[in-house]
């Protein structure tokens, strides 16, 4: 009974629009029309080149906007953790750009890499470089969003890994210091092996979230130049509210969302195994 009003409410916002969505992708329905019609499987069939597309597509952006905040974060962890002199100061200023909203830094990264009027090209300017148009361009475009969203969201890790660095065996690193071990031997020998679980856990978190990210590349560049930044999220919008066919956008969600159980399936395969080893 204590239980009851969480479940109805999970049901009502959960599992209904996810049964509403596999339903509605076996109809041709769209926005712009009150009727629909069954068609079975057509629209799968008729989504599925451009999901094996934009699945390669968004893997790419999963890893990168993954491995890269992951290294920065990891940087800064280990810089912060050292006794600097007014290292809380910077603790509390590197948290900002985590706390600022995915458009916010959207808008703001997109007038840095503007080819007419940004900041980076006022600069190469300055510098006597040539200027780049990096959001019209499909070997800049990708990057650019990257660069985004690990400013975005290298914080957080910085902060999980900071907190991750509070249990380390102390008795252990000091062990190590006395028998002679270097700054460097102690990070390599003792440090990373304890953090390499935790920090997998938060890469695979970090990579669940990056699959379903819609608003910085939305933002940024629309899926553009051509489809080079085009993910699932952002097609999935395109065939809602630009061709209105609802019957495709819920087809590519629901192949989205076996994609995607994948991932979460080997998150919670490398949980178990670690929860097993403690």
């Amino acid at each position: 009974m204590l239980a009851a009003p969480a479940v109805a409410l999970f049901l009502v916002v959960a599992v209904y629009p996810l049964l509403a969505g596999v339903w509605t992708s076996f109809y041709d329905q769209s926005l712009i029309r009150p009727e629909r019609e069954f068609t079975g499987l057509d629209n799968y069939t008729a989504v599925w080149p451009d999901f094996v597309d934009r699945l390669g597509t968004t893997l790419v952006f999963a890893t990168f906007a993954t491995i890269c905040p992951l290294l920065v974060g990891l940087a800064l962890a280990v810089l912060l953790n050292a006794r600097l002199r007014g290292r809380g100061v910077l603790r509390g200023m590197l948290m900002l750009p985590w706390l600022l909203p995915g458009v916010v830094v959207s808008f703001l990264w997109a007038w840095i890499f503007n080819d007419s009027y940004g900041v980076l090209n006022h600069v190469l300017t300055q510098l006597s470089l040539p200027e780049v148009d990096f959001l019209g361009k499909p070997g800049t475009a990708m990057a650019a969003v990257v660069i985004a969203k690990t400013w975005n969201t290298f914080p957080w890790v910085m902060v999980v890994i900071l907190a991750i660095f509070q249990t380390l065996p102390r008795e252990q690193l000091e062990a190590a210091a006395i028998d002679g071990a270097s700054r460097r031997q102690r990070f390599l020998h003792v440090s990373l092996p304890h953090l390499l679980g935790p920090v997998a856990l938060v890469a695979m978190l970090e990579f669940i979230y990056n699959f379903g990210s819609f608003d910085m590349i939305f933002v940024m560049t629309g899926g553009g130049p051509g489809t080079s930044t085009m993910t699932l999220a952002v097609s999935l919008y395109q065939y809602a509210f630009t061709e209105f066919s609802l019957g495709r956008a819920a087809a590519m969600g629901v192949l989205w969302l076996l994609a995607l159980s994948l991932v979460c399936g080997a998150y919670f395969l490398l949980n178990k195994k670690l929860e097993s080893r403690s």
